[in-house]
C-alpha cells in the first residue's frame, strides 16, 4: 500500500474527512475507492458512499479476502446508519469472520459491535448481550472503545440498569475524548442527556409527577403494583402479566389504578374501554364479562371487587398501585420514538423494528404525515422518513424490546 493511501487512511482513523479525500480525491484505484466511500459516509453522503464502497469491493482481487472484506464492514455500518435494516445480516458476519481469521481483530471486532447495534434497535437485548460477552474490548482503540460502551450503555438503559448505563457513558466519554474525533463526542453526550430528560409519568391517587429513568427503575423493584402503560402489562412483586394483545383488558385495568383504592363508574368503564356514550344492557353484558377476564388474569397481583356503582382494584398484599405512562401520549407513540432519533428510516426498517406489516406502517406514516408529524425525503424505494427532534417526547420506554424481567 502506498504512501498517500497509509495517509489518507490515518486522517480519516483521526476523523480528518477533508484530509484524507485530499490525498485519494483523484485516484480509481482499489484502496482510494473505498477510502473515499468512507469519508462520503462520514460527511453524510450515503447514497455516493454506498457506490463507491460497492465499486471497491468489485475492484478488490479475489485474494485480497481481508479488503473485501472491510469494504462489507463499511456498507454494513452504512446501511445501520440509514436504517436500512434489511440489510444482509449474513454478510456482516461472514466479513466479520474472515477478519477476525486474518488477525484483524479491530475490524472484527467493530463488525461485532453493529451486530449488537443493529440488534439494539430491534430490541433483541438477549442476543445483544451474548453477543457483547463475546467481545473484549481492552485491545481496541479510543474510537472503537467509545463506540463499544456506547453499546453497553444503550443495552443498560433499556434494561434500566441506569448506574450500569452512566459507568458506561463515562467509560465513553473519556475514550471519546482520547480519540478526539468531535462527532463521537457529541454522540456520547447526546446519549449522557437520556438518562436525566423525563422518561415516564406515575399517576397514583388522583396527582401526576414526571420521573427520571432512575426514578423508573427505583419504582419497577419498589414492589408495588404497577400498570405499565408504555409496555401494557401489569407488575408487582418480580411478577408481569402481558395484557399486550388484550387492548380492552388493559384499559380497563388503567382506568381502575387510576382511581385506587377507590372504585369506577360503570358508565365511566364502558365509555373508556367500549367508548360507548349511550351504553344499554348488550354494553353493560360485555363490560362484566370483560371485568370477569381481568379478575382473571390479575388473580395473582390483584383483586376487582364489585362495588354499587362500578368496580375497585384491590391489590394483594397491600401493595400501593400507580400507573406509569408516558410523559407526553400520542397515538403511535413507538413509531415516533424510533423515529425521533434524528435518523431517516425507510418503511421496512421501521416495519422490522416494530414487527409490523409493512402495508400498516405504510398506512400509520402516511396519516402522520397528513398530520405534518412526520415527513418524507425521496420516493420509491429510496423515501425515508423522519421528524424533528421534539423536547420531551419519551423514547427509551417505548422503544421495541424487553423491560427488566419481561
Amino acid at each position: 500500500m502506498d504512501s498517500m493511501i497509509v495517509a489518507a487512511a490515518q486522517a480519516l482513523a483521526a476523523g480528518d474527512v477533508l484530509g484524507a479525500l485530499k490525498r485519494v480525491a483523484l485516484r480509481d484505484d482499489a484502496p482510494a475507492l473505498a477510502l473515499r466511500g468512507i469519508a462520503m459516509a462520514q460527511l453524510g453522503d450515503l447514497v455516493r458512499a454506498k457506490t463507491l464502497l460497492k465499486s471497491a469491493t468489485r475492484a478488490f482481487g479475489p485474494r485480497e479476502a481481508v479488503a473485501r472484506a472491510r469494504c462489507i464492514v463499511a456498507q454494513a455500518e452504512i446501511a445501520l446508519v440509514s436504517r436500512d435494516l434489511g440489510w444482509p445480516e449474513k454478510a456482516l458476519e461472514t466479513a466479520r469472520a474472515v477478519l477476525e481469521r486474518h488477525g484483524d481483530n479491530i475490524n472484527a471486532a467493530h463488525a461485532r459491535n453493529l451486530q449488537i447495534r443493529r440488534l439494539l434497535l430491534v430490541g433483541h437485548l438477549d442476543e445483544a448481550e451474548r453477543l457483547l460477552a463475546k467481545l473484549d474490548p481492552s485491545p481496541l482503540p479510543a474510537a472503537a472503545r467509545a463506540s463499544h460502551e456506547l453499546a453497553v450503555a444503550g443495552i443498560a438503559i433499556r434494561r434500566l440498569r441506569i448506574e450500569r448505563a452512566r459507568a458506561a457513558l463515562r467509560r465513553a466519554a473519556e475514550a471519546a475524548g482520547k480519540a478526539g474525533i468531535p462527532a463521537l463526542a457529541v454522540e456520547v453526550g447526546d446519549a449522557a442527556r437520556v438518562l436525566d430528560v423525563p422518561a415516564a409519568r406515575l399517576v397514583a391517587r388522583g396527582s401526576e409527577r414526571l420521573l427520571s429513568l432512575d426514578e423508573v427503575e427505583a419504582l419497577l423493584s419498589s414492589g408495588a403494583l404497577v400498570v405499565d402503560a408504555c409496555r401494557n402489562v401489569v407488575r408487582g412483586g418480580g411478577e408481569i402479566i402481558s395484557l399486550a394483545r388484550r387492548p380492552v383488558l388493559f384499559t380497563l385495568a388503567r382506568a381502575l389504578a387510576e382511581a385506587a383504592p377507590a372504585d369506577v363508574p360503570r358508565a365511566l368503564l364502558l365509555c373508556r374501554a367500549f367508548r360507548a356514550r349511550h351504553a344499554d344492557e348488550s354494553h353493560r353484558a360485555r363490560l362484566r364479562v370483560e371485568v370477569g377476564r381481568l379478575r382473571a388474569a390479575l388473580e395473582p397481583l390483584a383483586g376487582i371487587d364489585a362495588t354499587a356503582r362500578g368496580f375497585a382494584l384491590k391489590p394483594r398484599l397491600g401493595r400501593d398501585v400507580v400507573v406509569l405512562a408516558p410523559p407526553v401520549e400520542v397515538e403511535n407513540a413507538p413509531l415516533l420514538a424510533l423515529l425521533s432519533d434524528g435518523e431517516s428510516w425507510s418503511s421496512s426498517a421501521l416495519s422490522i423494528a416494530l414487527a409490523t406489516s409493512p402495508r400498516t406502517v405504510q398506512r400509520v406514516l402516511d396519516m402522520l404525515a397528513a398530520a405534518g408529524m412526520v415527513q418524507s425525503v425521496g420516493n420509491g424505494r429510496a423515501r425515508r422518513w423522519m421528524m424533528p427532534p421534539v423536547v420531551g417526547f419519551p423514547t427509551t420506554l417505548l422503544l421495541p424490546g424487553p423491560l427488566p424481567s419481561d
